[in-house]
């Protein structure tokens, strides 16, 4: 339908609001086109535009000072790396773009505050069945099983601070304590016998099979990298509560520790909470070790009814629950508990129950599964506070503060499971060469 002024021959009018930032009539005059001073909020159309324009100058001519006190380029920019993320290729590839890169990165200075930011490694990958390694990072960061190989038959006792405690099964009473980053490998003969005061009770003996620990006896770093600092193992004899220490620095053992009280080791690697080493027993109890005190305690699980009776447990399981609070798990899938263990002003111990879980509810883990179906504990990363669970043929990671799982990797059966986490940056060449530093894996 034509308007009124459509009909006369006149032209249409259109609305101001779609109007053309320019003026019509400057443009037929020659003129060069006039741009609306709402696009320019900064410059004025009326005669007061010069003194605002040299208000604006004033103002940014005060910031020189400010602009001195900032730090230099490559101060930001070690900033801006420092916040890559901690996986294998982030630094070779850094590294890749230039010189100037590439001298950042390789400083020691620059790596030391690179763990210290981040402060908790990455997960690289599992030890499991022996000395075998399961990667866990997907491409570029994945690392080839070989690459981690120990090189001969042995079972991994325990996992961390970057360093891995493996029995030699071939070679009686030898352990060692083996760095995959470095290839760096310490062996260590278990003291077959220990000095002991006369009338000690004390055995004098520490032979059987054993379980035992390593972790880093540094305090001023941040642990993952701990390839030059002293060390610790802690070994336990399996079928009764006797144990004894070895420190790096020295090279000697200590004499034998031991407490009167039945105790059977299950085969599932300590967990260090607080400055405390904690073992899974058969007979419903926790086998602790102070790492200051140098002694040992029995804990009992009240909460427990029933003895174990499988091996590895495969429903149990040693926790974090707070710094320094040791805490249990026991898994009927999907349902999980967990406790704690808290001390009254009269220092007597009491389990009381956190909380329970319905393991189904947390995203990525399987529905509710059959009876027939297997579903059980592998294992626990005091780190990240994050257990391991075997359901399905699959195994997941599942965090426990944010309550989030992911799928890690298939395998139809797990026995033995100790994850291994560092930070580990490939070597990178004496200069940049993107097509040589990438490459994982």
């Amino acid at each position: 339908m034509k308007t009124s002024e459509e009909a006369a021959g006149m032209p249409r009018r259109r609305s101001t609001r779609l109007r053309s930032q320019f003026h019509p009539s400057e443009e037929d005059a020659g003129m060069p086109p006039r741009r609306s001073p709402r696009l320019h909020p900064q410059i004025q159309a009326d005669e007061d535009g010069a003194g605002v324009a040299r208000r604006i100058r004033r103002r940014r001519g005060t910031s020189q000072a400010a602009a001195a006190s900032l730090p230099d380029d490559d101060d930001m920019l070690r900033e801006i790396l420092l916040r890559l993320p901690p996986q294998p290729s982030s630094l070779p590839r850094a590294s890749a773009v230039c010189k100037r890169w590439w001298g950042l990165v390789t400083d020691p200075k620059f790596h030391r505050q690179f763990y210290a930011y981040h402060r908790t490694p990455p997960l690289l990958g599992v030890f499991v069945d022996g000395a075998e390694f399961a990667p866990m990072l997907d491409p570029p960061d994945r690392i080839p099983p070989q690459r981690f190989s120990f090189g001969r038959y042995g079972r991994v006792l325990d996992c961390r601070h970057g360093r891995v405690l493996v029995r030699d099964v071939q070679v009686e009473n030898e352990v060692a304590v083996w760095d995959p980053i470095s290839g760096e490998e310490h062996l260590l003969t278990v003291p077959s016998g220990s000095t002991v005061p006369s009338g000690s009770t004390v055995p004098s003996e520490f032979r059987g099979v054993f379980q035992g620990a390593v972790l880093c006896a540094a305090t001023d770093h941040v642990h993952g990298r701990c390839h030059s600092s002293p060390f610790k193992v802690v070994l336990v004899l399996h079928e009764r509560p006797v144990a004894c220490v070895y420190y790096s620095e020295t090279g000697l053992w200590s004499n034998l520790i031991s407490i009167e009280a039945p105790c059977r080791l299950c085969s599932r690697p300590a967990v260090l909470v607080g400055n405390c080493l904690y073992w899974m027993t058969f007979s419903n109890g926790m086998l602790l070790f102070d790492l200051d005190a140098n002694s040992l305690t029995m804990i009992i699980l009240t909460m427990i009814r029933e003895p174990m009776i499988s091996e590895p447990p495969i429903n149990r399981q040693i926790l974090q629950v707070e710094d320094g609070v040791v805490g249990f798990a026991i898994l009927s899938y999907p349902r999980l508990q967990m406790w704690q263990l808290n001390v009254n002003a009269h220092g007597v111990p009491k389990w009381v129950r956190r909380m329970t879980v319905e393991m189904h509810r947390i995203p990525g883990l399987p529905p509710r599964i059959e009876q027939e179906e297997s579903a059980c504990m592998l294992g626990y990363d005091e780190d990240t506070d994050s257990l391991f669970l075997h359901v399905r043929r699959n195994v997941y990671g599942v965090q426990l503060k944010l309550m989030q799982s992911r799928k890690l990797y298939e395998k139809n059966n797990v026995f033995h499971f100790s994850p291994f986490k560092s930070f580990y940056t490939p070597a990178i060449a004496g200069g940049p060469n993107a097509a040589e530093m990438v490459h994982i894996g």
